[in-house]
């Protein structure tokens, strides 16, 4: 994946994420919580994008 579309990804989440967090009522636990999966969620996109880990498709949770 080339620099810039990882790049206009991470815009349009962090844009996403300011829209649902300035706009939308919501509790504000709810919108910490919201905030950190995403964040974790991108993260982890990030490493396996970089090749820091191995495709996410092989990661398996449970049995």
């Amino acid at each position: 994946m080339p620099l810039i579309h990882v790049v206009i990804v991470l815009v349009v989440v962090g844009v996403i994420l300011w829209v649902i967090n300035s706009y939308i009522p919501m509790q504000a636990t709810i919108k910490k919580i919201l905030n950190v999966v995403v964040i974790i969620a991108v993260i982890i996109w990030l490493l396996s994008v970089f090749g820091l880990i191995g495709n996410l498709s092989t990661i398996r949770i449970g049995k």
